[in-house]
């Protein structure tokens, strides 16, 4: 899915500076996550990256172009590594496995992205909320592919399919509220135990 356009460059000579794009959403990211939003200025980004200001319109207009195409990488990047991750993938029970496993890899790996797209999702403009409402909905809908195909196997009881992807989806992202990559087990380890506990459950055999 193509990212929205952004409102024409400034016209001039652009500054030197490799993997321009990628690396200010990587800085930005890492600012947003540390101090927030409403607290990080294009000053500060700047400052991080060794650049002037001027530099950055050369490449994002405003820093709400910088936010919201954070938001946009990051769900249209999980999209494509969990779905890759499923190819080949036989059952349910398994599919669900790897589904909960790859999620946690790439949010451990792009712990900062991750962060600044949900605290920010609401917060986004029109244009880029609609692309990213997309790529969200795409992703849910595969999860809910898995659990509908559980029920229909017989593997997974009858449930309803949103409120189990919903639970899923929940328990994968409240995760960003509490980790911190190098800090303990993996994100990979704790998505492990979350399967298990829904896939067993409470009760005692």
């Amino acid at each position: 899915m193509d990212t929205p356009r952004s409102p024409a460059r400034r016209q001039g000579r652009p500054p030197t500076l490799p993997d321009a794009r990628a690396r200010i959403l990587d800085e930005a990211a890492a600012l947003f996550a540390r101090q927030g939003y409403e607290n990080s200025s294009v000053g500060d980004l700047a400052a991080a990256l060794g650049v002037s200001k001027a530099a950055l319109y050369h490449y994002f207009p405003t820093k709400q172009d910088i936010f919201d195409s954070i938001i946009v990488d990051v769900l249209q990047g999980l999209r494509d590594e969990v779905a890759a991750e499923l190819a080949g993938a036989a059952g349910a029970h398994e599919r669900l496995r790897r589904f909960m496993l790859a999620h946690a890899r790439y949010f451990e790996r792009r712990w900062a992205h991750f962060v600044t797209m949900l605290i920010g999702f609401s917060g986004m403009r029109t244009a880029y909320r609609a692309d990213a409402a997309r790529l969200r909905d795409d992703y849910e809908g595969l999860l809910r592919e898995i659990v509908a195909q559980g029920i229909h196997e017989q593997s997974f009881r009858q449930v309803d399919v949103a409120t189990a992807g919903r639970a899923v989806l929940s328990m994968l992202n409240w995760m960003a509220r509490w980790y911190r990559p190098g800090a303990g087990d993996s994100a990979e380890a704790v998505a492990q135990r979350y399967f298990d506990l829904i896939v067993r459950g409470l009760a005692s055999p």
